[in-house]
């Protein structure tokens, strides 16, 4: 499906993003695996190369605007051409429950870079190169943005300002050809584990709430979605949040 397409996916060292790492190279793609941890962002592209794809790995903080700038360049350079930007990196203070008058400046300031801020940065750095081929920008947001946490009062507002962000770039962006979607998961990944490990009630509740009974896999469930909005069967679809959370929320 993805056969001569090259994606950039931020955040994928591990978690949801490394799924769709692997879901993108599988179906074709050359693949540019973006993270702050270089030697986990690498070990996410040697297995990648392991399955005969092609990848390489970038150190990029998504809050710093020059990295964000230079992966792109690096990702043209070496691959000629940017046809999806997938923002999947995420705060560490995402999967912390806390209520409002508990939050900090810092959780807040934080969440605000990784998810609003680095999302701008990555619009502006893409928006040329993908341009150029009618691309993809796709970013990754939660249920928790279409009906509210009660423990992430803060994840919640980031993701659905997000939802925002996608709905204006995709009129926007429509004229240039370039289609700008979201997806809401529901995967495990290992802040999820932690998540549960903290309140362990809440995996029994998360699993009980979707009408699949089961918490998603990143690269199994998620992944086909990902390739999907990439590809050309999904050339009419643009603005839109897919979720993909086994009945957990239906709108």
């Amino acid at each position: 499906m993805l056969s001569g397409k090259t994606v950039m996916v931020t955040g994928a060292s591990q978690g949801v993003g490394r799924g769709l790492a692997l879901a993108a190279a599988s179906a074709g793609a050359s693949v540019v695996i973006t993270a702050r941890n270089i030697d986990a962002a690498e070990g996410v592209a040697a297995e990648i190369r392991a399955l005969g794809a092609h990848a390489i790995a970038l150190r990029c903080d998504v809050t710093e605007r020059a990295e964000v700038e230079a992966a792109v360049a690096v990702t043209l350079d070496r691959f000629g051409q940017l046809d999806a930007l997938v923002h999947n990196a995420t705060s560490r203070f995402s999967g912390r429950g806390a209520q409002l008058q508990n939050v900090t400046d810092e959780d807040w300031n934080d969440q605000v870079a990784v998810g609003l801020r680095a999302a701008f940065h990555c619009a502006q750095a893409a928006f040329p190169a993908l341009s150029r081929v009618a691309g993809s920008f796709i970013i990754l947001v939660s249920n928790a943005g279409i009906e509210g946490s009660l423990p992430l009062p803060v994840y919640s507002a980031i993701k659905g300002a997000q939802r925002g962000l996608v709905k204006s770039l995709a009129r926007e962006w429509g004229p240039a050809g370039i289609r700008v979607n979201a997806i809401a998961p529901v995967a495990m990944t290992p802040a999820m584990g932690k998540f549960f490990d903290a309140q362990p009630e809440m995996r029994d509740y998360i699993k009980s709430g979707a009408a699949l009974r089961r918490v998603g896999e990143p690269q199994a469930d998620v992944g086909p979605v990902l390739n999907f909005l990439i590809g050309p069967n999904s050339a009419f679809i643009t603005g839109q949040t897919i979720l993909v959370n086994g009945g957990a929320t239906m709108v």
